[in-house]
């Protein structure tokens, strides 16, 4: 998909306008022209998990459970539900195969496993007139709740669970500056949500490369994850920016911003854009990838993960560019802000996920969930 350095609004308003006039040539044209080719840098290695189905196209968002990996497909659908948009959300074992296809309305840009609930929580319409289906595996019975547009003006996008709270990124504001929320807590009950404000898109922040506090101005709230210490990682995507919201939710918390940069993208802040960002929490497993361009969720390895973040990245040349001049997954230092490359010659790389090996996996998502430390 062709990438635009603007607010998320006003690129998914372009892309909805394109793909409403040519919804499925559209999205195919663009996997089958590329001419990207993943290439690991030693030692680490590539190799594909699996391609779409027949059909479906725009793989993005990536979680797993004890048993199963899961990947949502946005087909090109419209970002605000508009036209009819439809999802799928595919269920993989762990070798690629193929288990269940879960068909969702909207467009899908959010999802994460809930083992508290044998659930697959799946939010859609990251525009606008967000919705969170709550899909029962393996049965497909699902639960629709209304999420709205927010008082950001836009939709949900990403979403997580924290010591027994559920976290959502408030997406697409049409505000700048942006004083609304950017991060929100959710309870859902029966058919309603209700939310509770976390960070505002101008909270105050330590600029962690320089020490220095700053006011935030976040256009573009996306990706979102809670570290291996239970601090919640948001990417601000057109921003260039990652947020670190350490204690969310209780009276100490503290936010932190890194500045991305890399090698390609050059000293200038919001030339290197993040999608997604995950943590290795094991030395030994494996990170997926799912690049929308190419239709295919890759498979990354190294015979040792140290504890370490990774991003999907694409770069800009300068803030006005419409088209990433690279596209890479790369290992990102969160004290420098700095992006070095693991695995280039991608084309729109987006979703991911580390699943580790050699542990009990549902005791490992069951402790994930439980991570909060003490206010100092």
């Amino acid at each position: 998909m062709v990438r635009m350095l603007f607010p998320r609004s006003l690129r998914n308003r372009f892309a909805a306008l394109c793909l409403s006039t040519v919804p499925i040539v559209f999205s195919f044209i663009m996997a089958a022209d590329s001419g990207a080719q993943p290439v690991a840098t030693r030692p680490y290695a590539v190799s594909i998990f699996a391609t779409a189905p027949p059909g479906l196209s725009k793989p993005d968002s990536i979680t797993f459970s004890s048993t199963s990996v899961f990947v949502g497909y946005g087909n090109g659908g419209a970002p605000d539900g508009s036209g009819g948009a439809k999802s799928n959300i595919i269920q993989y074992d762990f070798n690629g195969n193929v288990i269940n296809n879960f068909t969702v309305v909207g467009h899908n840009d959010g999802l994460r496993f809930n083992p508290t609930r044998s659930q697959l929580w799946a939010v859609q319409n990251e525009d606008g007139n967000a919705n969170l289906v709550q899909i029962r595996v393996p049965s497909g019975s699902a639960r629709i709740t209304p999420l709205g547009t927010g008082p950001h003006g836009g939709g949900y996008d990403d979403i997580d669970f924290n010591y027994f709270t559920t976290f959502m990124s408030a997406s697409a504001p049409t505000i700048n500056p942006n004083t609304a929320p950017a991060i929100v807590s959710v309870e859902v009950e029966r058919n309603r949500a209700f939310f509770t404000d976390v960070l505002n898109g101008n909270a105050t922040a330590t600029n962690v490369t320089t020490g220095e506090t700053e006011t935030l101005n976040l256009q573009d709230p996306d990706s979102m994850i809670v570290n291996p210490r239970g601090e919640l990682v948001m990417t601000s995507q057109g921003d260039g920016e990652l947020i670190i919201v350490q204690h969310p939710g209780r009276a100490c918390q503290r936010a932190l911003v890194v500045p991305l940069t890399s090698a390609a993208g050059g000293p200038t802040i919001g030339n290197t854009q993040a999608d997604d960002t995950v943590f290795t929490t094991q030395s030994s497993g494996e990170l997926l990838v799912a690049d929308k361009g190419l239709n295919t969720i890759y498979r990354i390895t190294v015979p040792y993960f140290a504890a370490a973040a990774y991003s999907a990245i694409s770069v800009f040349d300068t803030p006005t560019s419409a088209n990433p001049i690279e596209s890479f997954v790369g290992q990102t230092n969160l004290t420098t802000g700095f992006v070095t490359p693991i695995v280039t010659g991608m084309s729109n790389p987006g979703g991911m996920a580390f699943i580790p090996a050699g542990v009990n996996l549902q005791d490992f998502i069951n402790a994930s969930m439980r991570i909060a430390s003490p206010c100092p």
